[in-house]
């Protein structure tokens, strides 16, 4: 570190959008311009807006949510040269530390429209809404979804090192073809789209080429990582990430204050701008040493702790919420262990809305549980009970409580009494 501290080599300001500021990018792609150096092996401090570059406010409605400009996310940090690195390497970053801005102690968890961004159960909860939480140490609370305050498990959401020309040019080609053939009636990928494109201090001709060809940061992919959001990457942790270019182009950002395993509303973790504190390190030959095309990481240790005997779990098969069997479908199982345990929360006086956004945020523990057994996946949620300062363990008596609501649109807050897609209903079975 030196005499002179931990250098701060990316610095956000919030007296102008995140689009004009060069120490920021929304694309990958190999020809973004350095944003600044972290020499080989240097602690620094790393300023990051949240991923949204401040488009969701501190209010009581979600009209920002539904009316977000996803054309825009995610704005990252970088990307940053470390001298050294080169294609077929391993960029080795430990993550020392990671804060909100002192003078910004709130974030938010967001559910998408239907209609711009959706997520993870949108056909049954399709309208935005967002909870407010205030951030206090290590703690988090919400004055839309009352009764429930827990520590959370900072990480961040998005970090990866700029892809070669070739691996950008396999990017766009395997997700266009899945959008001209896949069979769903909804967007499955997003191709290059130049509008809003932030290409760091890029100008002219290079900014036109990286606005037009550049890889949308929504998706994780399997060459570098990038949007990966695993919670379990915090302090202490150490990321191998693969290098595709000289310099390895490292950038890093969407920061969260904790999250569920999973992100399941899309919008799901506490959301906020800060300070990340990392060493970035360069393993040559990194690839080629731990034989892996892809990154690989060891969790810091830092993490919420929860008795295994205080920890409520649900489970979820391959079978959906109309009774339809599906062969070994986890995400379909995944999505019933989540509706199962949205339905036992409702009993305490939480809508779905707020069940939805809590279990998107809080740190559950999500397993798959079985995956052999023809034609069922097995998929578990660990909810922990000590979140809440009431009891939710099983058989415990079962007492409503007032729990307002989270913030909807202001068209008014939507109908809960009926579902798009109703829930089976086995009892009558």
């Amino acid at each position: 570190m030196g005499p002179k501290g931990i250098r701060t080599v990316a610095k956000a300001s919030f007296d102008k959008p995140a689009s004009e500021q060069a120490c920021f990018h929304n694309r990958w792609h190999p020809d973004v311009p350095f944003a600044g150096t972290i020499e080989d092996g240097e602690l620094v401090n790393i300023e990051c807006v949240d991923w949204t570059g401040g488009q969701i406010k501190n209010t009581d409605d979600a009209d920002d949510v539904k009316n977000v400009d996803l054309r825009q996310i995610h704005y990252l940090s970088g990307p940053f040269e470390v001298p050294g690195a080169e294609p077929g390497d391993m960029l080795v970053i430990e993550i020392h530390d990671l804060q909100p801005f002192p003078d910004q102690l709130w974030g938010y968890t967001g559910v998408f429209d239907a209609s711009n961004g959706g997520g993870f159960l949108d056909k049954i909860y399709p309208h935005a809404a967002k909870a407010i939480w205030d951030l206090d140490g290590i703690y988090a609370s919400s004055r839309h979804i009352p009764h429930v305050k827990f520590p959370g498990i900072v990480h961040p959401g998005q970090l990866g090192c700029a892809p070669s020309a070739e691996i950008l040019a396999e990017w766009n080609k395997r997700e266009t073809e899945l959008i001209k053939t896949t069979e769903l009636q909804r967007v499955v990928a997003l191709p290059p789209d130049p509008s809003y494109a932030h290409a760091g201090s890029a100008e002219g001709d290079l900014k036109k080429k990286i606005a037009e060809e550049g890889a949308r940061t929504i998706p994780c992919r399997p060459e570098h990582g990038g949007n990966c959001d695993i919670k379990n990457i915090s302090k202490g942790s150490k990321v191998f990430l693969p290098v595709h270019v000289k310099g390895a182009k490292f950038s890093v950002g969407d920061l969260h204050f904790s999250q569920s395993d999973a992100e399941i509303s899309f919008c799901g973790a506490i959301e906020i701008a800060g300070v990340i504190t990392l060493k970035a390190s360069v393993m040559k030959n990194g690839m080629k040493e731990l034989s892996s095309p892809s990154p690989i990481y060891i969790s810091g240790g830092v993490e919420p702790q929860f008795s295994p005997g205080r920890i409520v779990n649900f489970e979820g098969f391959s079978v959906d919420e109309t009774g339809k069997q599906h062969y070994m479908d986890a995400t379909v199982s995944y999505r019933q262990t989540v509706l199962r345990c949205i339905e036992y929360m409702k009993r305490y006086g939480y809508d779905d809305y707020q069940c939805y956004l809590m279990l998107s945020c809080i740190p559950v523990q999500a397993h798959i549980a079985g995956i052999v057994d023809i034609p069922n996946a097995c998929t578990t949620l660990g909810l922990p009970m000590d979140v809440f300062d009431f009891d939710i363990s099983p058989g415990a008596p079962v007492r409503k409580l007032a729990m307002g609501k989270c913030a909807f649109a202001s068209a008014g807050q939507p109908d809960m009494s009926t579902r798009t897609e109703p829930l089976k209903d086995y009892s009558k079975l």
